[in-house]
């Protein structure tokens, strides 16, 4: 779709990487952009060529009479859509669209569009993988790091696209071949008033979808079968407790593909990651190339030659007998969850950050059962330690450093400590990035014997 975007007017909201990308979108368009942050001009490091470009900066916040009298509004995904500038410029009928939307505008090849609370990038990296090995040219990317934005004007045969909720808010015709939906748990409540509201914000990936398209669904969730009553495209399932009759199951050590009388096998054990969750990670990656006509072994090779992804679940090293683990993606309490089922015996658990005022509930009974000694850390160490009290050995740390010297003191030999803090990262660090290369450092540190 080609828009006519000469000498309009649009406010882009958002300075990170997104906001540039669609900054230059616009700019080579022959658009008028107006370039809006909310953080002061001394903290916002534009790109050389936007710092030439981009001549109208709207730093230190949002100016509402720029908005009101914008053409367009554009928003990065980080970017709350209920801010003061944005509901003028909604009661002025000025339009609001996020990257998401616009990039798909420009895009006429097929997309496969990734969403959950927990193994989106996981999925789209491996998904795009089994894409690649079959020699389709697929680009990779959305809220696990590319926008796509800057996929437009490129040649694709396939997108791969992680989106988030928050990129999901704010579509209008966003229609992806592929809607992949792996799971929804408590996640983000300190941007959403309640879990319904979350729901629906990840729902919203099939409501331009028909009857030609296709849903991926995981039929063990609860809350995926509930939205999966509204979808209007073809539903595949995939399920890793019972064994279906079209679709992907676990059948003892084998996936087991059923489709149209075509069956195939896979044996897990040649898989290099490992966990209940990868196992559902690999069945949903498995289900749109296999149904795009990529050849099974194909598939099936991307998916054992595949190591996982940093800061999930990375084995961060084993230091007299303890192994250690960095899970610093673990950013809401069913991915904690996940990570503990994971884990053979009793574990050290670090945890804490920014919290999203998620229920601590779902991980009761994990910590009771899994969980010998829980060190926390961050803002939301209060809360879980009133939550979590009298269930395990619970230890306060002021830093990472400190966490890590604790958890290598009580840990015995044989033991893991597994760092997966069920809250982000932005207390402390800059994003869960920097967490897991921090946990790393100190336990390369502790290596040493420093």
């Amino acid at each position: 779709m080609n828009w006519t975007l000469a000498d309009k007017q649009v406010v882009v909201v958002g300075a990170g990487r997104t906001g540039c990308g669609l900054a230059r979108f616009f700019l080579e368009r022959g658009a008028q952009v107006v370039l809006s942050d909310a953080r002061p001009a001394e903290r916002v490091m534009l790109p050389d060529d936007l710092a030439r470009s981009v001549q109208r900066r709207d730093f230190g916040g949002h100016t509402v009479e720029l908005f009101t009298a914008a053409d367009l509004v554009v928003i990065s995904p980080g970017v709350p859509t209920d801010i003061p500038a944005l509901c003028a410029a909604r009661q002025q009928g000025v339009p609001v669209l996020g990257e998401i939307e616009v990039a798909s505008r420009s895009l006429s090849q097929p997309i496969i569009a990734i969403t959950g609370t927990n193994g989106k990038s996981t999925v789209t990296s491996l998904m795009g993988a089994m894409f690649q090995a079959w020699g389709q040219k697929t680009f990779i990317g959305g809220n696990l790091g590319t926008p796509l934005v800057e996929a437009v004007g490129q040649e694709w045969d396939w997108l791969v696209v992680e989106l988030s909720s928050f990129q999901l808010e704010t579509i209008e015709e966003f229609h992806p071949r592929f809607g992949v939906l792996l799971n929804i748990s408590e996640d983000h409540l300190d941007r959403y008033p309640d879990m319904a509201s979350y729901q629906a914000a990840k729902a919203r990936l099939f409501e331009n979808m028909t009857e030609q398209d296709v849903a991926v669904l995981n039929a063990d969730d609860p809350q995926v079968m509930t939205i999966s009553e509204t979808v209007r495209a073809r539903k595949i399932m995939f399920s890793s407790s019972r064994s279906l009759a079209d679709g992907m199951s676990l059948e003892g050590n084998q996936l087991v593909w059923k489709d149209a009388g075509v069956c195939e096998r896979f044996s897990v054990e040649e898989l290099a990651i490992s966990g209940q969750h990868n196992l559902e990670n690999v069945m949903a990656a498995l289900i749109p190339p296999l149904l795009s006509g990529c050849p099974a072994e194909t598939a099936w090779q991307a998916a054992t030659a595949f190591r996982g992804l940093p800061h999930r679940m990375a084995m961060a090293g084993e230091i007299n007998g303890v192994r250690w683990f960095n899970d610093s993606k673990g950013t809401n309490i069913g991915s904690v969850v996940k990570s503990l089922e994971g884990n053979p015996g009793q574990v050290t658990l670090i945890a804490g950050g920014k919290d999203k005022q998620g229920s601590l509930v779902p991980l009761l009974e994990p910590v009771r059962q899994k969980v010998a000694h829980l060190v926390l850390i961050g803002e939301a160490a209060d809360r879980m330690q009133e939550a979590f009290s009298g269930l395990t050995e619970i230890y306060r740390a002021s830093s990472m450093r400190e966490a890590v010297a604790i958890a290598a003191k009580v840990t015995p030999q044989g033991g893991t400590v597994l760092l997966s803090p069920g809250c982000s990262s932005f207390d402390m660090f800059k994003n869960f990035e920097e967490r897991g290369q921090v946990f790393e450092d100190e336990v390369a540190r502790l290596a040493k014997g420093v």
